[in-house]
């Protein structure tokens, strides 16, 4: 087909590099369908009736349809299957379904990562379908009615995710922080409480998430209370910042887990209250201290900063001197670990593109929505969350081995007694 394009690269509706773009995606679906089929169909061609006829055979293509994809909209006419195999159980049909584009779906599931991002910007359900034909160059599949099922469909799921079993999960560290989104929640000193666990098998998962007030310490007490209640084993470290209300909260539910208060948070405080021009040096001297080789190292370089500072900045001094012991608690687990138990970031970095793509809105939305909408891009952003270090460590810290310079303490031979 023949294509006029203009000096600038672009058709009468379109930049010609979209088209090109497009049409390579039709036609590596295209392609990935056909090879799904055959395969299929190779895989029974040993399936015969008593006339030794194929049971399972090609039969055209279903009825074209357009898949929204971040690619923009692409026409697909999916293989169609004739399955004439009896299912001995039901007594019916077996039927063919593509995994690769199932009968129902009417867009790629990045796609419905966009639509909370929409929301969370300041977009009501009306404006997605206009917001995304400018996106993608069409809205086809994704209807205002459709946009409106998606988002009953995760306030269900979030409420599902809040009421799970925990019983059956082991979550041996965990990282919690109060995140202030200043979207769409009723009230402006809400903020959402967000809690991350690593299992026992080293990966991380989102263990909580939901609204609070001022991260106080009854919010968290409910937020763990409810987790407790579902079967939440006692985490053996915590990690979190200053914010008392998460540890009043944590020695309530959790009195046997320890802590280990953010390093990030802890050096913005301690730099907070120091002159500017004393704060370059001072963050080089905190630094030092959380990446010492070791607990004995890191001491050290406490005493050496309350020397340096103590007489002229007092107050600084106390932010860091009064939390020393659970500011270098992690010291006491595998040095694998290290990287990922002095501060909060799992959680900071997942909820910062969240905050690059938001702002104030006008009136507040619905609560329940909001929340919703932050879970879906919580759960997308989850796939991605890599293992910790030395994940095989984990178990062991559970089963309270000991560590002594980040190292495991081998069991003392008989020898030595």
């Amino acid at each position: 087909m023949l294509t006029v394009v203009d000096a600038a690269g672009t058709t009468p509706d379109r930049f010609l590099i979209d088209e090109i773009v497009r049409e390579g995606a039709r036609r590596m679906l295209a392609a990935a369908l056909e090879a799904e089929v055959n395969g299929y169909l190779a895989d029974l061609a040993d399936q015969r009736d008593e006339r030794g006829r194929r049971l399972v055979v090609r039969n055209g293509f279903h009825a074209e349809r357009t898949i929204a994809t971040s690619a923009g909209p692409v026409q697909v006419k999916a293989p169609r299957v004739n399955d004439r195999r009896i299912d001995a159980e039901t007594g019916e049909r077996k039927r063919f379904s593509s995994a690769i584009l199932p009968p129902w779906a009417r867009k790629t599931p990045k796609i419905s990562e966009v639509l909370p991002l929409l929301y969370l910007h300041g977009l009501s359900t009306g404006d997605f379908v206009p917001a995304l034909e400018q996106f993608l160059g069409s809205a086809a599949g994704l209807s205002s009615a459709t946009v409106s099922r998606l988002t009953a469909q995760w306030s269900d799921d979030h409420k599902a995710f809040q009421k799970r079993d925990l019983s059956k999960t082991d979550f041996v560290y965990v990282w919690a922080d109060g995140v202030h989104l200043k979207v769409r929640l009723d009230e402006a000193k809400a903020c959402v409480l967000v809690m991350v666990g690593v299992r026992a098998d080293g990966s991380k998962e989102l263990i909580a998430l939901d609204e609070g007030y001022r991260e106080s310490g009854e919010s968290w007490a409910n937020l763990l209370r409810d987790c407790a209640r579902r079967g939440m084993r006692a985490p053996v470290l915590a990690i979190g910042d200053g914010a008392l209300g998460f540890w009043k909260a944590l020695r309530e539910v959790f009195p046997e887990t320890r802590e280990q208060r953010c390093w990030v948070h802890k050096t913005a405080n301690v730099l907070d209250a120091l002159p500017k021009s004393a704060q370059p040096a001072a963050k080089n001297a905190i630094t030092d201290i959380y990446t010492a080789e070791d607990k004995d190292q890191a001491r050290t370089a406490v005493k050496a900063f309350a020397k340096q500072y103590g007489a002229k900045f007092p107050k600084s001094v106390a932010k860091l001197v009064d939390d020393e012991d659970v500011l270098l608690a992690f010291y006491d687990y595998p040095a694998e670990h290290w990287i990922h138990l002095r501060t909060t970031n799992p959680i900071e970095s997942t909820f910062s593109t969240v905050r690059l793509r938001t702002k104030v809105t006008r009136g507040a939305g619905s609560r329940s929505a909001a929340l919703a909408m932050t879970f879906k891009l919580i759960e997308s952003a989850q796939e991605r969350w890599r293992a910790v270090n030395a994940p095989h460590l984990v178990t062991l810290v559970r089963a309270g081995a000991r560590f002594k310079r980040g190292v495991l303490v081998e069991r003392e031979n008989a020898s030595a007694a």
